[in-house]
C-alpha cells in the first residue's frame, strides 16, 4: 500500500511517498481502506518538523480522516465491515477528563497518523459520521470540530443569547460559528478580507470587523457588546492576539485557548486575566464521548462542514502548501 511518512526535518519536502505491506488487524482492531482525510494546522507544523523536539521521525503525518471498515479483529463488536467512520484524535480519550496519558495517543503526532491506504486502529478509537455528510466532510470532524464542540459545551458552557468572538476562518472557527447557531448565540467575527467576512455573514455572523483596517479590533468589540465584552473568546491566533482577547472578553467570561497560529510565546497581561476574573481554557481536542454527542448535534440540524478545496492524495505536499498561503476559507481536505 502507498503511505506518507514524514522522513527529515527539512520542510515539506520531506513528505514522501513510501511503499509498505497492507496492516492486519490484531485482536479488537479495525481495518480502515481510507477514503478522505483533512488537514489542520498542527499537520503544518508536523510535516515541517516544527511541532517540537521530541517528534520522532520517520512518521506517518495527519489526525482527521474516514475510512470504511474493510476487516475486523477478533472480538470487535463495537463496528462492522462496511461502516463508515472517523478515528477520534486521542486513541484512548474515551471519555472523562485529560490526561498526559491520554496525550501520548494523539494521532499523527504522538503515534503514526492516518495518512495511508490503509490504517489499524483500536476499535474504541472510531466512531461512526454522520450520514449526510461526504467522505471529505466527515473526515474534516476529529480535531476541527471535536475542538470547537468542547470549547462551547464544556466549561463555562454558553446559552442563548451569550457572544462568542472567533478569528479568521479556519476550521476550529467555522465550526464554532456553526454551533454557536444551533445554540442561539451571537457571533462576533474577525479577519482580514472582506470576502471572507462576507462569507461569515451568509453563515449566520451577526457582527464582522477586518482587523488590518481596525488593529484595534478588540476596542471595536468592546464598542459592539456596549463596554460589557464578549461571554467567550475562540482563541485561536496564540501570542499575537491573546492580549487583544483578553481586552475583548466580559468580566468573568471566558477565553477557549486553542491555536498558535501567529507563535509559541507572548508577553500576557496577567492582571488583566486578575482583574476581570476571566478563566483561560487550554483545549487539546476533546474525549470520545465528545465527538459522538457533536455527531448527534451535526445530524440533527443537518449541518455541513465548509470544505474549502479537495486535491487528491498524491498531491498532499500541495494541499500543504496552500494551506501555508491561508489564502483557505474552511478545510482543506485530500481524497484517497
Amino acid at each position: 500500500m502507498k503511505v506518507w511518512e514524514v522522513q527529515s526535518k527539512e520542510g515539506l519536502e520531506a513528505l514522501t511517498l513510501v511503499e509498505k505491506p497492507e496492516p492486519q488487524p490484531k485482536a479488537g482492531q479495525v481495518l480502515l481502506k481510507m477514503r478522505a482525510a483533512s488537514l489542520n494546522y498542527r499537520d503544518l507544523l508536523t510535516v515541517k518538523g516544527a511541532y517540537g523536539s521530541k517528534q520522532k521521525l520517520p512518521f506517518i503525518p495527519l489526525s482527521d480522516g474516514v475510512g470504511e471498515v474493510v476487516d475486523v479483529g477478533e472480538g470487535v463488536t463495537r463496528v462492522k465491515v462496511g461502516d463508515r467512520v472517523a478515528g477520534i484524535f486521542m486513541q484512548t480519550w474515551l471519555e472523562g477528563e485529560f490526561s498526559a496519558d491520554k496525550s501520548k495517543s494523539a494521532l499523527g503526532g504522538a503515534i503514526d497518523g492516518i495518512l495511508a491506504e490503509y490504517v489499524t486502529l483500536d476499535e474504541d478509537g472510531v466512531v461512526h459520521v454522520p450520514e449526510h455528510l461526504s467522505d471529505e466532510e466527515a473526515a474534516s470532524l476529529p480535531c476541527a470540530a471535536v475542538t470547537a464542540w468542547n470549547a462551547l459545551t464544556t466549561d463555562g458552557k454558553l446559552k442563548a443569547g451569550d457572544t462568542i468572538l472567533i478569528q479568521g476562518t479556519g476550521g476550529v472557527s467555522l465550526f464554532a460559528l456553526q454551533f454557536g447557531k444551533i445554540m442561539g448565540v451571537k457571533v462576533i467575527a474577525t479577519s482580514s478580507s472582506d470576502l471572507k467576512l462576507e462569507k461569515l455573514k451568509e453563515l449566520g455572523a451577526s457582527e464582522l470587523i477586518n482587523y488590518k483596517t481596525t488593529p484595534n479590533w478588540d476596542e471595536k468589540v468592546w464598542q459592539l457588546t456596549n463596554e460589557v465584552g464578549v461571554d467567550r473568546v475562540i482563541e485561536v491566533g496564540g501570542a499575537a492576539t491573546f492580549n487583544k482577547s483578553l481586552r475583548a472578553v466580559r468580566y468573568g467570561g471566558y477565553i477557549s485557548f486553542i491555536g498558535v497560529l501567529s507563535g509559541f510565546s507572548a508577553d500576557v497581561s496577567t492582571t488583566s486575566i486578575l482583574h476581570k476574573g476571566i478563566t483561560v481554557q487550554g483545549i487539546y481536542v476533546g474525549s470520545r464521548a465528545m465527538f459522538e454527542a457533536m455527531n448527534k448535534g451535526i445530524a440533527l440540524h443537518g449541518i455541513k462542514p465548509i470544505v474549502d478545496r479537495v486535491f487528491p492524495v498524491e498531491e498532499a505536499r500541495q494541499a500543504l502548501e496552500y494551506m501555508e498561503s491561508g489564502a483557505h476559507f474552511g478545510k482543506i481536505a485530500l481524497r484517497f
